[in-house]
């Protein structure tokens, strides 16, 4: 009760103390976007006030209404900005507001409230006008029709939705049509290549050979030579063994064969492993193998293949005696 009447008596005998105080440090201003605006178009007012960053102030309350002609939209949050000195800050509030009745309209002061301590105090901006403009009817044509309805130019966020759904339908239908191709034939939908007409181990000692005629390491192609001898056994893996070497890192595909010990032995499993990890180091490590690597990378290359390669069986043959003038070969 003491420090309201206290207040109360600073505030009759020495009115406008803070502006005393903080006066010439403080600056308030609101300012419109435009002077003329069309009936029901949107008009901006930005609120400014710069200040010391210790002084306490309270921004104006804005209802959603300044009069029966004016109307609040929008209020934005009260962005703050330290000034160069940093002692002082200015702080910024964006209302937009609207009309619907033509004429001149003022829009009122606003107060900012303020605090220096138990002392306080306001500051208002100067008035706003503007007008608004009704639009303009020409009486002498009379009634006309309503005009039909503008239709603008697609644009590509609202095409975007149905280009998706007409993609889905297509990947559904293709998905019934092959589902029903394989209920009716009994194919399977998701095939795997067929395996190609040579044996595995003809067309790697094939492809082994043009790496040999080609003398990548001697033409410093060293890079290239290991990555097309790794490429050639991992394809060799693949047909041979249904491995997916070709997708499987070096560590696993030498792991798989670990876990399935049958089928191949300790000797060709060091050797894969020798190309495989040199060829990784190689491509990936930028590491120098020596003359003797890039021979015995080669050579375990052949090995691998020849000691793995699945041995065609010769079916045994069996001869039927007939008449001594002809003989017939069966073939079991």
């Amino acid at each position: 009760m003491k420090h309201r009447l206290l207040y109360i008596l600073l505030f009759v005998l020495f009115p406008g103390s803070i502006n005393a105080l903080k006066g010439q440090q403080v600056m308030v201003k609101a300012s419109i976007d435009s002077t003329h605006i069309l009936i029901g178009d949107r008009l901006k007012i930005l609120l400014e006030i710069e200040k010391p960053k210790d002084l306490k102030i309270q921004f104006p309350q804005i209802a959603d209404t300044f009069s029966s002609h004016l109307e609040v939209l929008n209020r934005s949050k009260i962005d703050t900005i330290k000034l160069d000195n940093k002692e002082r800050m200015k702080l910024t509030q964006k209302i937009f507001i609207t009309s619907f009745d033509s004429g001149m309209h003022q829009i009122p002061p606003f107060y900012f409230r303020m605090k220096d301590g138990k002392l306080l105090d306001s500051a208002a901006t100067q008035t706003l006008a503007f007008r608004v403009h009704g639009m303009k009817i020409d009486t002498a044509k009379g009634p006309v029709d309503i005009k039909t309805v503008y239709s603008a130019p697609l644009s590509l966020k609202e095409i975007i939705p149905y280009i998706l759904g007409i993609i889905l339908i297509a990947a559904i239908l293709f998905f019934i049509f092959y589902y029903i191709r394989w209920k009716k034939k009994n194919v399977s939908i998701f095939s795997r290549p067929e395996k190609p007409a040579e044996p595995a181990h003809i067309i790697a000692l094939r492809e082994l050979d043009r790496i040999k005629v080609q003398q990548l390491w001697q033409k410093e192609k060293i890079k290239q030579y290991y990555s097309e001898v790794a490429d050639t056994i991992r394809i060799y893996i693949q047909n041979r063994f249904d491995i997916p070497a070709m997708e499987f890192t070096s560590s696993e595909t030498i792991d798989t064969f670990k876990q399935s010990k049958e089928l191949i032995d300790g000797s060709s499993l060091d050797q894969l492993q020798h190309i495989l990890s040199l060829a990784d180091l190689v491509k990936f490590a930028k590491y120098t193998p020596l003359t003797d690597d890039n021979n015995l990378t080669l050579m375990n290359a052949y090995f691998f293949v020849n000691q793995t390669k699945k041995e065609e069986l010769k079916a045994p043959t069996t001869t039927v005696e007939g008449p001594e003038e002809e003989k017939l070969v069966v073939v079991q």
